[in-house]
């Protein structure tokens, strides 16, 4: 039988990365990732659906992520699903992860200091324009930055 594990998600984080290390010594950050999706109800009415994700990235890109991304930075991520199982207080626990291979820093970070006015992963106008030079380019946890900020267009899928 063949199996299939692929997740690839576009969201905003819900709060700042929590980067933390292995007694090995290695990165690793969670990321909490919200994920909207909007349909049209039976009776017509549209509505509004977010899952909330936690996203689990290891090793450099860990660090880089936890240096760069803030609460309400939009990223793409593309992983696998893991399970975990623990037990805490005589309870049995368990939850579902996204262990990232990649992660993309979409849309422009905000200004120091200033207000996001564009939305989640936005800047508004005036932060835009007081932004560096290192604000024309897309941000990846996996690679360089690319110098073309028309990239975060071309998300490959």
């Amino acid at each position: 039988m063949v199996s299939f594990n692929r997740v690839l998600l576009i969201g905003n984080l819900t709060k700042d990365p929590e980067l933390r290390y292995t007694p090995s010594g290695t990165p690793v950050a969670n990321l909490r990732l919200a994920v909207n999706s909007s349909f049209k109800s039976q009776s017509g009415e549209r509505k509004e659906e977010t899952c909330f994700v936690t996203i689990v990235v290891w090793s450099r890109q860990a660090e880089i992520c936890n240096q760069y991304l803030k609460k309400g930075r939009s990223i793409f991520v593309e992983g696998r699903l893991i399970s975990r199982s623990w037990e805490a207080e005589g309870q049995k626990r368990s939850t579902m992860e996204v262990r990232a291979d990649r992660v993309q820093f979409l849309g422009l970070p905000a200004a120091p200091g200033a207000a996001q006015a564009g939305g989640p992963g936005g800047t508004s106008a005036g932060a835009a324009a007081s932004e560096s030079a290192e604000s024309g380019r897309a941000e990846s946890a996996e690679a360089e930055p690319v110098p073309n900020e028309s990239a975060d267009a071309d998300v490959p899928f």
